[in-house]
């Protein structure tokens, strides 16, 4: 995912979550100064999850980030050796090749 799409993704996630806590205390059968607290305390605690959220997914963006580049150096490595390979083949072939063909005569044709 790129950075933008992460960002959306994350700020998606603390919106909905928010509203759901809201839907879901306006919905609960509890007085209204109840409510107000436990939204107050939901508000207050905001803050803090989206920093939580935010550190998540940031390790999450690391790590990937370092598979990814652990990935690509195996990869590179696997094309170094396939290329020498291929040119220790191409150096061997063009050897046999460029060797003169010594036609002997046959004893049978005379």
């Amino acid at each position: 995912m790129s950075e933008k799409q992460s960002g959306g993704f994350v700020g998606g996630m603390v919106v909905g979550a928010a509203m759901g806590t809201i839907a879901g205390l306006l919905m609960a059968p509890r007085p209204g100064r109840e409510t107000r607290k436990i939204l107050r305390k939901s508000a207050d605690a905001l803050p803090e999850l989206v920093e939580d959220l935010s550190a998540t997914v940031q390790l999450q963006a690391d790590k990937l980030s370092e598979t990814a580049l652990t990935n690509w150096e195996h990869t590179l490595q696997r094309l170094r050796v396939a290329i020498a390979a291929g040119q220790a083949a191409s150096r061997q072939e063009y050897e046999h090749l460029s060797r003169p063909t010594v036609t002997t005569p046959d004893p049978d044709q005379n």
